[in-house]
């Protein structure tokens, strides 16, 4: 009999599965999906067993169920109509490049579907549950719904709010200044700067405002990491940012690192979702610009510390 721990061991595997996507599944969203058959009263087979797994590899191919149903050997494909479906976003049920996961799912005749959350994109959410429910399958919705939301953030801020998912990031001295009375500061370490170049390549976008990128000349590469560099966007009084234009362009994340003005032009109108600070713990100046204030609705998601400098990230409050 499957049980509460089970799901949630396999979902959390369709998670794993899933951000091996990262990359190239954009624009769209990480998908996971695991085919578990669950154990049998019999002695033949009194553990799970797993038939096929897979993901959403690329962006106009095969999707996760697609690729798990492949991966299952021909030998076990009786095995079906026994077995559970695992997958982290709820399976599509319109034609778009490729066919409805939902119909393939039925055809396959699984006996249950486990989904961690439902699709917010308008050609789904809720359909292709409702479509596994009116062909009879049994379909359990919200195991481990919080971490499989937070895989896709991006994706469902773009089409819920239809602008890019914002990060505010910067990097200030142990006494709140981001630079030394106004000219440029080494504040991170090799490796902070090592991890700010990996964001850089998990992100579609980076941006400055013009006194940053005069006075400092930014490259925003990811030349300290792999992977492609984020479009460079630098805006002023005279270029100012359009998220519409973000949007039409399919630029589903937007990492904002400039001066404290442009980070608190994005404050003020309330326009960020996630906040990275990092602060040098061993670092004080005289004087300077101060950094940003967080807002009273940031709340910490997580810290880390490494070699004296500490990283801060907020999420909003609930």
């Amino acid at each position: 009999m499957t049980s509460i721990i089970d799901d949630e061991r396999f979902m959390r595997r369709c998670i794993q599965l899933a951000r091996n996507g990262q990359q190239n599944a954009k624009p769209n969203p990480m998908v996971g999906a695991v085919i578990g058959l669950p154990p049998a009263p019999s002695k033949e087979r009194e553990s799970w067993r797993i038939l096929g797994e897979g993901y959403h590899v690329r962006c106009g191919e095969g999707h996760a169920e697609v690729n798990a149903f492949a991966s299952v050997r021909p030998e076990d494909e009786p095995l079906l109509k026994e077995a559970t479906m695992y997958v982290s976003l709820e399976p599509c049920s319109h034609y778009g490049k490729t066919p409805p996961c939902a119909d393939l799912i039925i055809k396959k005749g699984v006996r249950r579907v486990v989904v961690g959350c439902i699709d917010e994109f308008a050609e789904v959410q809720g359909r292709g549950i409702q479509k596994l429910r009116d062909a009879g399958i049994d379909v359990t919705v919200g195991v481990l719904e919080e971490e499989c939301r937070a895989l896709n953030r991006r994706f469902f801020t773009f089409h819920r709010l239809s602008r890019p998912y914002i990060i505010l990031k910067w990097a200030q001295t142990a006494n709140g200044f981001i630079d030394d009375n106004g000219q440029a500061l080494a504040i991170s370490t090799p490796f902070t700067k090592m991890l700010s170049h990996k964001l850089r390549s998990e992100e579609d976008a980076i941006l400055v405002g013009r006194v940053t990128n005069e006075r400092e000349h930014p490259q925003l590469t990811v030349r300290e990491w792999c992977g492609p560099d984020p479009k460079r966007l630098i805006v002023d009084r005279t270029h100012p940012l359009n998220l519409e234009s973000l949007h039409a362009h399919n630029i589903q994340s937007l990492i904002v690192e400039g001066g404290t003005k442009t980070l608190q032009s994005f404050l003020v109108q309330d326009l960020w979702d996630e906040i990275r600070v990092e602060t040098n713990l061993g670092l004080t100046v005289s004087g300077g610009t101060r950094a940003p204030q967080l807002p009273g609705n940031a709340v910490v998601a997580d810290k880390k510390d490494y070699d004296g400098n500490a990283i801060v990230v907020y999420h909003r409050s609930k």
